[in-house]
């Protein structure tokens, strides 16, 4: 008999000096665009701004990104991974109740977006004129929430319908929140009960009300 063993596999190749250095550069610009667009909009990077702010001429940014899109298709793509990261599903409130799960569930998603305005605004509306994430950056976007669609699933809700009227009912509120008491808590005070709203239209069975609220 033949013993046969599985070759084991070998480990990455580390990057050379040239790779690492360029991939440091382009985080460095990705990083200094966060802070133009934080302090002038999105709307307001200007090339020759993030090019100074890097100590690189406007022209010299080309060597890193084709465009000014391919930026913004950099940190969508960075702010998706991070609201990914922020995203923990149930295992985040692990041994509540489903009900207790989504309102946790909505409190983070409230917290992650109003903590970044201009993060929101590039993720999860249509700012920038022409701009479309690429593949591979909107692929992280739709794996986060398929994430959210399965979690819905195992809690016996399984309809496209009621998952975005669940969105909806978030980014209603944090659109709120950001445009009209930024830095308050006009809105985020509602989400319980706005969480308690829409599980009793999507999901009666799970509805679980907040404590101090009348049924």
């Amino acid at each position: 008999m033949v013993n046969s063993r599985s070759k084991a596999a070998e480990p990455p190749k580390p990057l050379d000096r040239r790779t690492v250095r360029r991939q440091e550069t382009r985080a460095e610009i990705i990083a200094a665009a966060w802070d133009l667009v934080r302090a002038n909009g999105l709307a307001g990077l200007a090339l020759r701004d993030l090019g100074a702010r890097v100590g690189m001429k406007a022209q010299s940014l080309y060597s890193y990104f084709g465009s000014k899109h391919d930026i913004y298709d950099a940190m969508f793509q960075e702010g998706y991974l991070e609201f990914e990261a922020s995203f923990e599903g149930p295992a985040g409130v692990a041994g509540t109740e489903p009900s207790e799960q989504l309102r946790a569930m909505a409190h983070r998603f409230f917290a992650f977006c109003t903590s970044d305005p201009v993060r929101y605004q590039l993720l999860f509306q249509r700012t920038i004129p022409e701009f479309v994430p690429s593949e591979e950056s909107f692929a992280v976007a739709v794996r986060v929430y398929e994430s959210m669609g399965a979690w819905f699933t195992d809690l016996g809700i399984a309809d496209a319908a009621s998952l975005d009227l669940w969105t909806a009912m978030l980014t209603g509120l944090t659109d709120q929140q950001i445009s009209n008491d930024p830095g308050g808590n006009r809105w985020e005070r509602l989400i319980d009960r706005a969480v308690e709203m829409t599980l009793r239209e999507i999901a009666p069975e799970l509805c679980h009300t907040v404590k101090g609220q009348q049924p």
